[in-house]
């Protein structure tokens, strides 16, 4: 069987469109259609529903994706194994991240990771949530650390490290260093991360959960992620929501304070995200033991781990 007209299915389903699984794939969209019409005669049964606004698998589609993700799968560690060969952990390890991760935990213990492994070459993309985790869809990256789970049939979320989110204020600010009503919150000037972000989405749901909506907030501006709205702390534009992990430096450095919210849940995890159906290269399983053996106690147990993928909807 030809796995181009495989590759073409998984790209369908999974981006629900003809012309965004031809530009994953690097194809034009006549391409894919061909690819998908001669499998379906292969098959004798018609894969896709094309009748709707956006294109979804008909149930024997949907059996012929779970099959087709296993088919390439195993093609994928076929020639991973030619590639590594008896070798030691060695090659490309492709990662990407959400920038509270990124900023400083993951480069040390990166590098601390090619000190034990020297022949690893790394890479590391850092986006938001929902671009990382669109990057191990599209099998850009094998591997994607972020702040949230989104529902998708393919991939499988396994909690990685604990984490808290909480609201950073500039230094001597009067919310510095206390716990703040839901009533304080509404009136302080607020600096929000851009969506996508793991923490955008965190807080915008325990809000939410607590009857407060954004029009009841005081939203000042929307930047980009870490660094920029942590620099908009600093410079005393507002308030705004933030992993603990990602302002532990300025916290130290006596430029930046945490308080917390009355009523939200501030605790949250941070989760490694693979396609459910790839197995993993020897160098990503590597790193994942090493990772959670240098995180100690903040990595999560093995027991939170699920036993399969977090299913649903779409990735945006």
């Amino acid at each position: 069987m030809d796995t181009r007209q495989l590759a073409a299915l998984v790209a369908v389903v999974d981006r629900a469109s003809f012309s965004q699984a031809a530009e994953q794939l690097g194809v034009t969209q006549p391409a894919v259609s061909l690819a998908i019409r001669a499998l379906e005669k292969r098959l004798g049964a018609t894969l896709l529903d094309r009748s709707g606004r956006t294109v979804q698998p008909t149930e024997v589609g949907r059996a012929a994706y779970r099959h087709a993700q296993r088919i390439l799968g195993a093609e994928e560690d076929l020639f991973r194994a030619l590639d590594e060969g008896a070798a030691d952990v060695a090659g490309q390890l492709s990662l990407g991240s959400s920038s509270g991760p990124a900023e400083r935990l993951l480069p040390a213990i990166l590098g601390r990771f090619r000190e034990r492994h020297p022949e690893v070459h790394l890479a590391l993309r850092v986006d938001d949530t929902d671009s990382v985790i669109a990057l191990v869809v599209d099998r850009q990256i094998e591997l994607g650390i972020v702040g949230a789970e989104r529902p998708h049939r393919s991939l499988l979320f396994e909690p990685f490290l604990r984490d808290e989110v909480v609201l950073c204020v500039p230094a001597g600010h009067p919310f510095a260093n206390r716990v703040v009503s839901l009533d304080e919150l509404r009136a302080a000037p607020l600096v929000v991360q851009q969506e996508g972000s793991g923490v955008r989405a965190v807080m915008d749901r325990e809000l939410r959960r607590v009857g407060v909506r954004p029009r009841d907030l005081n939203i000042v501006a929307e930047l980009g992620l870490t660094e920029s709205t942590k620099a908009a702390v600093e410079a005393g534009l507002g308030v705004c929501f933030m992993s603990r992990l990602s302002m532990e430096r300025e916290v130290a450095d006596g430029l930046v304070a945490a308080a917390t919210v009355d009523g939200l849940t501030t605790q949250r995890m941070l989760f490694a995200v693979r396609l459910a159906h790839r197995l993993s290269s020897r160098t990503t399983q590597a790193f994942l033991e090493f990772a959670r053996g240098e995180l100690g106690e903040r990595a999560a147990p093995a027991s939170d781990t699920p036993s399969g993928p977090v299913r649903g909807g779409r990735v945006g």
